[in-house]
């Protein structure tokens, strides 16, 4: 089949690269995201690597690129991690249209944050979506799901890159094959029975230590590593990744309780947790023994929280 691959970041690059290396189909146009500063997205350099036609709209609803995608005499338009709303005139350009890859069981979970939310949540489930894009938000039809677990020490990153990140680039090429069959079913999403959750931001990620042990942890799984859960500490945005549900301590919620060369421990209210990646703000993250002795006047009792209007109240 003639195929137009459609996405952005290492997801889109490997499953292009994985219909190179198959060589079955032709691959007659590349579309991908502006460019972000200096940065080069893994799609856009390996089509630029091979020689493919390449092509960086900021917007999908102007018509010259309907007629710009319709002019590829495209069978399938294949879409991995795509972040700009795509209209149907530009879904339905293809003779068959275009699939969509989204990382949860639809239609729980539509949007643009869907495994953030899974684990904050403190879902024990989830999975992936092959589905055919509409006008709506991940409301198309569903050709294909898998599941996999949330293990209770998951978080984002481990539940994408160990499942939904390789079992996603399997989908997506089975589904091309049920396609080029004429096979590829298109079951109707009970909107109803789902969910729809906007992105997990800043906002979202500020911890509030007066929330249980339970949510707490699961939110800064779900943050980990992006957008990563924060607190303020002394004035300064800190962000906690790599940690673990600990004994309960006698301690005010925020409480800093312990600190070693492992990890340091943050009271909560049924449990402490024992934080061993974390970092100043957006810094590269750093072990929790780095994290304190590179901040001046760090002791015992100190307390995480606030917010950074009462940081500056106090300034």
């Amino acid at each position: 089949m003639r195929l137009i691959v459609h996405g952005q970041q290492e997801f889109a690059a490997v499953l292009l690269q994985t219909l190179l290396d198959k060589g079955v189909d032709e691959i007659v146009a590349v579309y991908c995201a502006p460019d972000d500063g200096d940065t080069i997205d893994p799609l856009k350099a390996l089509a630029v690597e091979r020689g493919l036609a390449l092509y960086q709209p900021s917007t999908f609803k102007d018509p010259a690129i309907w007629e710009q995608m319709a002019a590829h005499d495209a069978d399938l338009c294949v879409m991995a991690h795509v972040t700009l709303f795509v209209p149907e005139e530009a879904l339905d350009a293809p003779r068959f249209g275009s699939i969509q890859f989204h990382p949860s069981l639809l239609p729980d979970h539509r949007g643009p944050s869907s495994l953030n939310w899974a684990i904050i949540m403190g879902r024990t489930q989830t999975g992936l979506s092959v589905f055919w894009p509409d006008n709506g938000l991940d409301t198309g039809p569903v050709l294909m799901q898998k599941t996999c677990e949330i293990d209770p020490d998951d978080t984002f990153g481990s539940v994408y890159d160990d499942h939904l990140f390789p079992d996603g680039v399997e989908a997506m090429m089975e589904s091309i094959e049920l396609v080029r069959a004429g096979k590829a079913p298109r079951e109707p999403q009970d909107l109803e029975a789902g969910s729809y959750e906007s992105w997990c931001t800043e906002s979202e990620a500020e911890i509030d230590w007066s929330r249980s042990a339970d949510e707490i942890y699961n939110l800064v799984r779900g943050c980990n590593p992006t957008p990563g859960a924060w607190s303020l500490f002394e004035g300064d945005v800190v962000r906690i990744y790599d940690c673990e549900l600990a004994e309960p301590v006698d301690a005010e919620p925020g409480t800093l309780v312990a600190m070693s060369d492992r990890d340091v421990t943050i009271a909560m209210d049924t449990a402490s947790l024992k934080v061993s990646l974390m970092s100043h703000g957006d810094q590269a993250p750093q072990s929790a023994s780095a994290w304190y002795q590179n901040t001046p006047n760090v002791r015992l009792n100190d307390r995480f929280g606030g917010t950074e209007a009462d940081s500056q109240s106090s300034g």
